[in-house]
């Protein structure tokens, strides 16, 4: 009785702590356009094609990356507005934190039936080290899921009836259910080598799942069409699709995915057809893109738990011990405010900035940057639509918009040239814009050109610690801001320091404008973004640490 009212208390309070781990708050910069596209859907009943949110969809021709982008996630974002619509940002959070925390409960169900040991709780938090880089409201989620649920599925050989309705809502739900063809063909070549008696039944049951799941608005594009993804200098820009670190942080990933090859080329013999081929393909996945290391992250732990050589036997102590740890995570992430973040991240979004254009009439057309593209569509469409978003629809208008954000020409003519020609190109006559890239910390030299005493035409009339607009015109309504460069030099380091405060993990913003103010001899701004940086830098930078010496600025403790 003991024993078991102790599991029971354990696995209550893993899911509790999965839950809380999982739900942070809202602060992925495409949640915004998935959620205004369901939206979408849901009141039009159809798919957005044509585009309808970015005004510069129409500047390119439709090709098939574009209209694969533009349908592949229609029902998981239905789904999300009606999610929304009904329990609104709490809602949300709260089944993603149930996705991850069943992906999670999944690889420690299927590592303790099958090694017939107590690795249920070890195999949990070894896949939560990593799933906890996807806290994200976003379709792959649901790729994830079904991934598991179809591995578990097939190991324990249970409901595969289910297996062509579970292929036709995900065709639907993402463009990733391939790799359900994947796994099937998997446990299908597993059946070829070594035949079992359920073998005819899996194979027709595979059969369907493929046929249906060409039931979609692409049919079976789906992998052409990421494998123009690799080919794209739009996508190899983005983090999500850049290979990850062989050492380096998540080091969770880097672990389990080595660990699980030493233990099965240590165990050879005994490793399955199904488990070479899955873990072949998972470990490729991962290792072509960031985005896939939660493949990896479900299916080592529960390989290493099947095929380790050796049987560690588990103190008693032991069954004591978990659930009060399990309780004291708990306590620790409520303590910190890190567990049930049930909110959306106003840090992240240009609120503010979209009011402003509302209350103001400012409807563009706008240039605004990629990654506040989302929200934009949320908060301004219909009665604006955007430069550019993260539905990624376009590579000659990705390669325009670089040309314009980034084009960094002396200050004589930096509002001349192609950068010139392409805003009239796209008749801009509002931009809407942060000022950095919070990943790299590279400062956005468009709105140092904007606010250069020499150019005239562009006028400053909003100003907060996320943003700045700029309207085109000599006599601006509302009202622009004297001495605008002033505004936008202070306005850098507003919000680096703002952002920062928020997500002390990314602090390259204030190295970045530390060199700045070193190149320009203002000495005092220096020391003060070199304090920020090295009071938040992960690793040691000797380089920093010496120009604030020199700058007579201690070298802060950490």
């Amino acid at each position: 009785m003991n024993s078991r009212w102790l599991r029971r208390a354990a696995l209550f309070l893993t899911v509790i702590c999965l839950v809380g781990l999982f739900s942070t708050e809202i602060a992925d910069t495409d949640f915004w356009w998935h959620l205004k596209t369901g939206q979408y859907i849901i009141e039009h009943r159809a798919v957005p094609v044509p585009d309808p949110f970015a005004y510069t969809t129409s500047f390119n021709s439709e090709d098939q990356v574009q209209h694969f982008n533009l349908t592949h996630e229609w029902l998981s974002q239905a789904l999300l507005f009606m999610t929304y619509s009904l329990a609104s940002f709490p809602g949300i959070i709260f089944v993603r934190a149930l996705i991850l925390a069943a992906v999670c409960g999944l690889a420690g169900l299927l590592a303790a039936r099958l090694s017939n040991s107590f690795y249920a709780g070890a195999a949990a938090f070894a896949t939560a080290s990593v799933a906890i880089e996807f806290t994200a409201d976003r379709p792959a989620l649901v790729t994830f899921l079904l991934v598991a649920v179809l591995v578990t599925l097939l190991e324990l050989r249970i409901a595969l009836w289910i297996l062509p309705v579970i292929s036709l809502f995900w065709a639907n739900v993402h463009g990733g259910f391939f790799l359900g063809l994947v796994v099937l063909a998997a446990y299908c070549v597993e059946t070829f080598i070594k035949p079992t008696q359920d073998r005819r039944r899996l194979w027709l049951v595979s059969a369907c799942s493929l046929a249906i799941s060409g039931v979609n608005p692409n049919g079976f594009g789906a992998l052409p069409t990421l494998l123009k993804y690799r080919q794209s200098a739009l996508t190899a820009n983005l983090l999500e699709w850049q290979r990850p670190s062989l050492w380096g942080s998540p080091y969770g990933f880097d672990v389990l995915l080595y660990l699980a090859a030493i233990v099965l080329l240590f165990s050879w013999r005994r490793v399955r057809p199904a488990h070479w081929i899955l873990f072949a393909a998972f470990a490729s996945a991962s290792l072509l893109a960031f985005r896939n290391i939660l493949l990896i992250g479900f299916l080592a732990p529960v390989l290493i738990a099947i095929y380790f050589p050796f049987r560690v036997r588990v103190p008693r102590l032991f069954a004591w011990a978990a659930p009060v740890v399990v309780a004291a995570a708990i306590v620790i992430g409520v303590a910190r405010g890190s567990y049930f973040q049930f909110r959306a991240a106003a840090w992240t979004t240009p609120a503010g900035a979209a009011g402003f254009l509302l209350t103001n009439h400012l409807t563009g057309p706008l240039f605004n940057t990629y990654e506040q593209g989302g929200y934009l569509m949320w908060g301004l469409w219909p009665r604006s639509r955007v430069f550019i978003d993260g539905r990624a629809l376009s590579e000659p208008l990705y390669q325009d918009y670089r040309q314009i954000l980034n084009n960094d020409q002396s200050s004589a003519d930096a509002m001349a040239g192609p950068r010139a020609e392409l805003l009239n190109r796209y008749g801009v006559q509002v931009v809407i814009m942060n000022t950095l890239d919070y990943v790299s910390g590279a400062m956005y030299p468009l709105a140092l050109a904007l606010a250069n005493p020499s150019n005239t035409e562009w006028q400053l009339v909003y100003d907060d610690a996320q943003d700045l607009i700029f309207v085109r015109g000599s006599q601006s309504s509302p009202p622009a801001f004297p001495d605008k460069l002033r505004r936008v030099l202070n306005h850098f380091d507003i919000e680096c320091t703002a952002y920062i405060e928020h997500s002390p993990a990314t602090p390259l913003c204030a190295r970045t404008l530390a060199d700045y103010w070193l190149r320009n001899g203002v000495k005092d701004r220096a020391r003060r973004m070199l304090l920020l940086y090295l009071s938040h830098a992960s690793k040691p930078d000797p380089q920093a640490e010496q120009a604030l010496q020199r700058l007579g600025g201690a070298i802060p403790v950490r």
